[in-house]
This record gives C-alpha cells, structure tokens and sequence, in this order.
C-alpha cells in the first residue's frame, strides 16, 4: 500500500506540474482548472488513497463498477462524475452517487435523470456531451449530441426539476475535420460555451482534455480536465 501511494502521489504531483505549466502558458490562473481523476477499472482502495493525496473530484463510466466502489467510498469528501453513455436502465442507481453527469446528450435521459433526482431528493450537475464528429443534427459515435442540438437540450436541462446545468464536455473525435487537431476541437467546444452561456449565464463549466491532451485543452480554456492513465498508470489488461 505505502508503495502504491508513493507512485500515486508521484504520478498526481507530475500531472499537477503539467496543468501548472499548461496554465502559466495560457495565462490563466492554476485555479481555474480543476482535475477529475478518472478511476475507473481501479479498485476502491486506489480512491482512498487519492483522497488521501487531496484529491476532491473523481470520475466513472461505467455503473456497474461505480456504484460498488462509491458505496466503498461514502465516508471520503469526494465529488463522483459519471463519464460514460448512459443508458435509462442505469439512471437511478448512478443518481444514488453521482454528483455530476458529463455525458447527457438526450431528451429521454435529461427526463429520466430529472425524475430519479426529484424521487431521490437529490440536485444533479448536468453537463451536456458535444459530439464535435457528429455534423450539425446526428448523435457522434462515442455518445454526445451535435452542436446544432445544444440549445434545445440544455433548454431542457435548465427546466427540469433537479437538474442543474453545468456547462459543455467533448472527448476530441478521433474521426471527422478534428481528428488530430485536440486544440481547434477544444477551441471550438470553447465557442460553443461562449454561445451557451448567453442563455444560461451559470452554465460555466467546460470539461475536455485527458492525459494526452490536457496542455491543449487548458490552451483552449477548459475548466475541467479528465485525466487517468497519467495519475493511475496504464490501465489493467491494455497492456
């Protein structure tokens, strides 16, 4: 365990020093970026051992794994964020833990979620998925709803009861005009913020940028990086 958290915490100071730099480089404050340590195919105990280092903000895309290991978890002062598509059948078990949801991209989950926070008593941070790959109307291949359906679901998103419009999340596309290009995929999101927040001022948050492109996404002025391998190592069984 001591050795785990050595590597964790070494791994976490390095990760740390690179939003630092990539911060100085935009001119931005350290503290307008915050990391969410994606923990996902890793156990409980790695958690505690983040939260342990400081870490606030954690992430998972996958319920079955998730929900396990935030009931492990209750007693930490950690913020869960679901990343992953969503299905309705899972709806009300990831309600049970997850602070925010980054990956609404529809009508029938925002009406799914709405009504298993309000049974749940719970408020749900809400970022709507952009899929920069999906042209102006279709849904993109990993999830996430074209630019031109923004406004419509974040609408939405804003009126209904327990949900709270947190802002805009991409995954740069792997395919389409953005492939290779992480900066102009996150610049773009960063337009699309801009846009959003005319009609809904608190809608303030951007998550984009992983490990391999945090430095682009603090460029482009996300508020939120997601970053896993680079804090936890390669993830079990990718070799």
């Amino acid at each position: 365990m001591t050795e785990r958290k050595d590597e964790l915490a070494a791994n976490l100071a390095r990760v740390e020093g690179r939003i630092a730099a990539a911060c100085a480089a935009a001119g931005r404050p350290r503290e307008d970026v915050t990391l969410i340590v994606v923990t996902k195919t890793y156990p409980a105990s790695d958690v505690r051992i983040l939260a342990d280092l400081g870490v606030r903000q954690v992430a998972e895309n996958r319920d079955q794994d998730a929900a396990p290991k935030a009931a492990e978890c209750t007693d930490l002062p950690l913020s869960w964020h679901f990343v992953g598509q969503l299905q309705t059948n899972k709806v009300r078990s990831v309600v049970g833990y997850a602070d925010v949801v980054q990956s609404v991209d529809r009508a029938r989950l925002v009406t799914a979620l709405s009504r298993e926070a309000v049974r749940a008593g719970r408020e749900l941070g809400c970022l709507i998925q952009v899929a920069l790959d999906a042209g102006e109307q279709a849904r993109g291949e990993r999830g996430g709803v074209a630019p031109g359906g923004i406004g419509e679901l974040a609408d939405l998103v804003a009126d209904a009861p327990g949900l709270r419009l947190g802002g805009l999340m991409t995954v740069a596309p792997l395919t389409g005009e953005y492939a290779g290009r992480q900066q102009a995929a996150f610049e773009r999101l960063m337009d699309l913020s801009t846009s959003l927040r005319r009609a809904h001022p608190a809608a303030t948050m951007v998550s984009a940028g992983m490990s391999a492109d945090l430095e682009q996404a603090v460029a482009a002025g996300a508020t939120h990086v997601r970053v896993g391998s680079a804090v936890l190592g390669v993830r079990p069984g990718l070799g």
